[in-house]
């Protein structure tokens, strides 16, 4: 295996390895979050860090990380410009020396498997959904994913999926969860004057009990669930904020404001649009609910409610299982279940300050445990460290 030893000879020279993260856009999102921060761990240990994607508004945080950016169209699905990636990333690859060529996206993914294999560096992936399987050929489109030396997945859910539906090698998976910036989500660092202002933003009275629905206004996040179990409470002496944007999904926005006025609920429910101070915000919440109808992959809300020190209620299907501890951290409930999503609202409402402060100390060292930045991306290192070290053992056998 000649395409191998090049890698075993760079490893047993000490060269710094070289890890090429390949994703379609930088523009948001927890995909391109997670390139950004395994990016800069890279950068900070030494190796040496690439990115390839077709550019975006993060490309800024990929060079403040101490990381190089590459721009190219590996956002497209255009099956000749998939093909001409093919050229593009097996000369990159052969130019910079690259060892592991890591894809996060399908349409990329199929170009960087190929250039990885020919021109002799390792593939790796990360499944970050469990992607709509629609007809045959949608599966063998999301398969390419399953298809690597090591394929990361998400959570535990997803690595079920993996293994399920795309007949996955049970050891090449290795599960790291998502982490998120626990120095961001650190309710001991979040001024007062930050949620005073976003609580003179949206109009609340001091001491009203909050819930709050944090995610993009889509129909599988279940707001409509929540408006539902909200007018089961029968209270009008708390409020509920939907906090998200509707991306341009006006209708599904009108639908929410219909569904709230059927209810006479004006006073009570409030879209507020999206938010750019989430921790402030979740200091807000008395109660965090995640209600999506669909199963999470992760459910990076759940988390970034426990760093915070706020109870959680999440739907009981996908990753949820995985993040939260019944009775514990929060609570579990049937997904699209109003009335049981009502009766944990009504739990949670009935904390009293003793109680909550021991949910807070549960929920915050067991975001910190395991559900870290770095904590991810030492597990990812980790895994890349496996794939050089194969390499080696490879490359020492065919010499």
């Amino acid at each position: 295996m000649p395409e191998q030893s090049t890698i075993a000879d760079r490893t047993k020279t000490g060269d710094r390895p070289v890890v090429m993260q390949v994703v379609p856009a930088l523009v948001t999102g927890g995909v391109e979050r997670g390139t950004v921060d395994v990016a800069a761990a890279l950068a900070d240990a030494g190796w040496q860090s690439l990115v390839v994607s077709s550019g975006g508004p993060m490309v800024r945080e990929i060079l403040r990380a101490g990381a190089e950016h590459i721009e190219l169209p590996v956002h497209s699905k255009n099956p000749m410009v998939m093909r001409s990636n093919v050229e593009r990333l097996s000369s990159l690859i052969r130019e910079r020396g690259v060892d592991i060529v890591h894809a996060r996206s399908r349409a990329p993914a199929w170009s960087a498997r190929r250039a990885a294999r020919g021109a002799g560096a390792r593939f790796m992936t990360t499944i970050h959904a469990p992607y709509n399987l629609g007809l045959p050929l949608k599966r063998l489109y999301n398969s390419v994913m399953a298809d690597g030396d090591r394929v990361i997945a998400i959570s535990a859910f997803i690595a079920r999926h993996a293994l399920e539906v795309y007949k996955a090698d049970p050891e090449r998976i290795r599960v790291i969860h998502r982490g998120v910036d626990i120095d961001h989500f650190d309710p001991a660092k979040v001024s007062a004057e930050r949620v005073i202002k976003l609580s003179t933003d949206w109009r609340l009275q001091d001491g009203v009990p909050t819930v709050m629905l944090p995610g993009r206004l889509t129909r599988w996040k279940g707001q409509t669930v929540l408006i539902e179990a909200i007018a089961k409470l029968e209270r009008t002496d708390i409020r509920c904020l939907l906090v998200g944007s509707d991306q341009g999904r006006t209708g599904y926005r009108r639908e929410l404001e219909n569904l709230i006025a059927k209810r006479g609920l004006e006073s009570v429910v409030h879209l507020v649009g999206d938010c750019k101070d989430m921790p402030a915000a979740l200091m807000l919440a008395d109660a965090v609910v995640s209600a999506s109808t669909d199963p999470e992959a992760f459910g990076r809300v759940i988390v970034e409610a426990q760093a915070m020190g706020r109870p959680i209620i999440a739907a009981d299907h996908g990753a949820s299982q995985e993040l939260v501890l019944p009775d514990e951290t929060g609570w579990l409930v049937p997904p699209n279940d109003p009335d049981a999503l009502a009766n944990a609202l009504r739990q949670a409402l009935a904390l009293d300050a003793q109680a909550r402060e021991s949910w807070a100390r549960r929920a915050i060292a067991r975001a910190q445990k395991l559900f870290t930045k770095q904590t991810m991306c030492a597990a990812t290192l980790d895994v890349y460290r496996e794939l050089l070290e194969e390499a080696q053992i490879d490359g020492e056998a065919a010499a």
